[in-house]
């Protein structure tokens, strides 16, 4: 709100009664803007549609936010308004078209609340039983998007998602950054009474330290998902889950302690994946010649996977022609390739966009030296 408007609401000699008039007003003039917000989004969709494009495009999306939090004069901070905002953009989408999103299931998983949090209340949300289960269900087409984990700050990358991405072909159109905070909960909430401790793999690791310190005479069992944990612990007093807090309240547990992952700022790295043909490179007047790296400009990924000969520097040479090119890369992962024992593919994330032409040049030199290459996608990096 600028200083004119603060002067005009809210003077300091108001009332109770006078202030509560102000706001009124202003929730009529919210839902007027509104309004014609969503018409507006009515009538780009009914564009988007005729020319073929895909109804959600994330880098639009992400420079709307950016937008409006470089915009925001306080007290609202700037998660407030990224929360309200992707609301109203859901919900303008959904006048477009209802977006229809997978996920690692069942319901509040992590995978559930970073897809949540990513497309908003207004979204269709289907959960499927695997994340191999979420790429068949965009590659079929039964979905437009899906959400799958690629990697986490503590226990390292999703190799199962890694491997599916090889083959897909699906593109990765955006990613999504979510901080993990464990709890641990049971029926009653009585650590004495816990024998048993459940919770998805990859949950266990980032609580390693914390479960041998605190239980070190319980049974750690894998399974499938951390909700799927959550329904075992209401079945079994002697059991314990690993959970979000959100699902403690949507099974009916009584949580024992929070935040008892190991390192503090542990975060899950989400993909959200789209059909190749509808997320390609931006259009032709967002073409340019360096990354997005300015201030207040959106900054893309690019996201590939290669192999090279199995020589000696070949790997080398390979990365060797980014550095020339001055492209940072993010992250590097080997895989083994299942065809060919002890021979490895490589996943590559790097700043910059698959249209940037320093991008270009060292994609077209590494072409003709890999195997094989194929670019996963370019989307905005998470925040």
């Amino acid at each position: 709100m600028s200083n004119a408007a603060s002067q005009r609401w809210g003077s300091g000699n108001d009332s109770l009664d006078d202030l509560r008039k102000q706001i009124d007003q202003i929730n009529l003039q919210l839902v007027d803007l509104l309004s014609e917000r969503a018409r507006l989004a009515q009538a780009i969709g009914h564009l988007k549609q005729t020319g073929g494009r895909a109804i959600v495009q994330p880098l639009r999306e992400r420079e709307v936010l950016d937008s409006v939090a470089a915009h925001n004069p306080g007290p609202l901070s700037a998660d407030h308004l990224r929360t309200i905002f992707v609301e109203i953009i859901s919900a303008c989408t959904a006048l477009e078209q209802p977006v229809r999103v997978a996920y690692l299931g069942p319901e509040h998983t992590y995978s559930h609340e970073a897809a949540r949090t990513r497309f908003g209340a207004s979204a269709q949300f289907e959960p499927q039983p695997s994340i191999a289960g979420v790429f068949q269900a965009v590659e079929n087409g039964r979905v437009d998007l899906g959400v799958v984990p690629v990697e986490n700050t503590s226990e390292g990358s999703v190799g199962l998602t890694l491997d599916l991405l090889i083959d897909t072909p699906c593109a990765i159109i955006a990613e999504i950054l979510m901080p993990i905070r464990h709890a641990i909960m049971s029926r009653h909430g009585d650590p004495a009474r816990v024998r048993r401790i459940l919770s998805h793999q990859q949950s266990l690791g980032q609580c390693r330290n914390y479960l041998a310190a605190s239980y070190p005479n319980c049974e750690l069992e894998a399974v499938a998902s951390n909700a799927f944990a959550a329904r075992r612990a209401v079945e079994d007093d002697s059991i314990a889950a690993i959970c979000s807090a959100a699902a403690a309240g949507a099974y009916g547990l009584v949580i024992i302690d929070s935040n008892i992952q190991d390192v503090a700022q542990n975060t899950t790295r989400f993909l959200v994946l789209g059909h190749a043909e509808t997320s390609t490179a931006p259009p032709p007047e967002r073409k340019r010649t360096g990354p997005r790296s300015a201030p207040g400009v959106t900054s893309e990924k690019t996201s590939l996977v290669f192999a090279v000969p199995e020589r000696a520097g070949a790997l080398h040479a390979a990365l060797r022609l980014f550095a020339r090119e001055k492209i940072n890369l993010t992250m590097i992962q080997s895989r083994p390739q299942r065809e060919r024992p002890w021979a490895y593919t490589f996943f590559v994330d790097l700043q910059g966009s698959r249209e940037d032409d320093r991008v270009k040049r060292a994609l077209r030199a590494l072409e003709r030296q890999a195997l094989f290459l194929k670019v996963l996608g370019s989307y905005p990096e998470g925040r």
